[in-house]
């Protein structure tokens, strides 16, 4: 059995490094980097979200005109969020393994039961929703949580197998077909290739053969040019992706004016509240093109300063796997690496789209943009993410992991003595 080298992808050096270092933390302290770069996230978002929607609130008769619509609703739907998380954390890492298999089950149930009449809810074309009365669900956002969940079970179980085709990479292939197959029918391509990472991506970092893994490269880059192909709307953005002032008042409308926002804010910005492009101009400016908004009103300052705090939780979040896996909890590890792959992929395309480098995907900014599942999702793993920084700092007995390598235990809580004096 082997686990990749590369746990460490973005190092383990620095604040926390208790483990490796010697400096052994409190039992009770969270992660410093980890909390505070999802706070500001969700306390940045809830700012930007409340700016870029005032217009769209006024205007709409949805929100009954009102200009606070859209802060009250996203500030409900953070705290459901927080406390949901503050649950969530009291759950044992190992329980959420045992739980793996039924969470993706009902995560299925809810793609399937979204794409039946009457229950699910079209909008401009696509049927996402399930009305909940206050809210309306998407599945898709919690169904990333459960992948990465279900990935992380599947290939803790498979790690003897995990240069086997027919034992390691089929089942979990088979798998994502069928989640893509649904989600397709949506049609949700984002979170389609969201999903298909995370799936992918703990496989190959729990030591699925290289060439496997290089033969799933080419059949995605194979399926994707079929997608496109075979989908006009796909191809209409394709195209307005490549020249989007070609046709600025059809395909590539989202496109430009979201780079005239990234060009009007320039090095500081407009100014926050003093966005032109929010006002009935950019779509979608306060879930998909949030960014857009934040970078007219805060200039290239405020997207560096966004960009940095995703890279520290991302990199936090492989630091504690990678911790997990000298401790031989693997489960935990790769479900750190997978709300790692989570966060880090979608925020990257919401950026890139954002910024003209990527086709328009429909992803959400994770933490940030509006909607009531997306940030559910996102404070579950952090809380999950943060449960497992916290058992990795237990004692065997105290971590509720179950099996534990005692050896591997006292490596890690003693201090090193090479190079001490006699």
């Amino acid at each position: 059995m082997s686990l990749r080298a590369g746990f460490g992808l973005f190092g383990e050096r620095g604040l926390g490094e208790n483990r490796l270092g010697g400096v052994v933390r409190p039992a009770g302290e969270l992660d410093p980097l980890l909390f505070w770069s999802s706070a500001l996230l969700l306390l940045f978002g809830l700012v930007m979200v409340y700016s870029s929607s005032i217009a769209f609130a006024e205007g709409s008769r949805l929100s009954g005109h009102q200009a606070h619509f859209f802060l009250l609703r996203h500030s409900i739907f953070l705290v459901m969020g927080l406390v949901a998380g503050a649950i969530a954390f009291q759950v044992p890492v190992r329980s959420l393994q045992k739980l793996a298999p039924w969470l993706a089950g009902v995560g299925l149930l809810g793609l399937i039961l979204v794409l039946i009449p009457h229950i699910g809810r079209e909008v401009n074309g696509a049927r996402r929703w399930i009305p909940m009365g206050f809210a309306n669900i998407q599945p898709s956002e919690l169904m990333k949580l459960a992948v990465a969940l279900y990935a992380a079970d599947y290939t803790a179980r498979k790690l003897p197998d995990m240069k086997s085709f027919k034992r390691a990479f089929l089942p979990m292939f088979g798998m994502i077909v069928m989640v893509g197959a649904l989600l397709l029918r949506e049609p949700d391509f984002g979170a389609f290739v969201v999903i298909s990472c995370i799936a992918f991506g703990v496989l190959f970092l729990g030591g699925l053969n290289a060439r496997i893994f290089a033969l799933l490269l080419v059949l995605a880059l194979i399926s994707f040019v079929l997608l496109i192909w075979l989908s006009p709307y796909r191809r209409e953005r394709l195209f307005g992706f490549s020249d989007p002032w070609k046709d600025a008042l059809g395909s590539g409308y989202q496109l430009s004016h979201a780079l005239i926002a990234f060009g009007r804010g320039e090095w500081l910005g407009v100014g926050l509240g003093g966005s032109v492009e929010k006002l009935f101009y950019l779509p979608e400016a306060h879930t998909d093109f949030l960014l857009a908004v934040i970078a007219e009103e805060l200039g290239f300052a405020g997207v560096l300063v966004v960009i940095t705090l995703f890279a520290i939780l991302v990199q936090r979040a492989f630091a504690i796997a990678r911790r997990a896996h000298q401790l031989e909890h693997h489960f935990a590890g790769l479900v750190a690496q997978g709300i790692g792959l989570w966060i880090g992929v979608q925020s990257f395309i919401n950026m890139g789209v954002n910024m003209g480098v990527l086709p328009t995907k429909g992803l959400t900014l994770p933490l940030m943009s509006f909607g009531g599942s997306g940030i559910l999702a996102n404070c579950l793993a952090l809380a999950i993410l943060l449960r497992i920084d916290w058992e990795n700092r237990q004692p065997p007995r105290a971590s509720g992991l179950g099996s534990f390598d005692m050896a591997a235990a006292h490596r890690v809580a003693s201090p090193s003595r090479e190079g001490m004096a006699p």
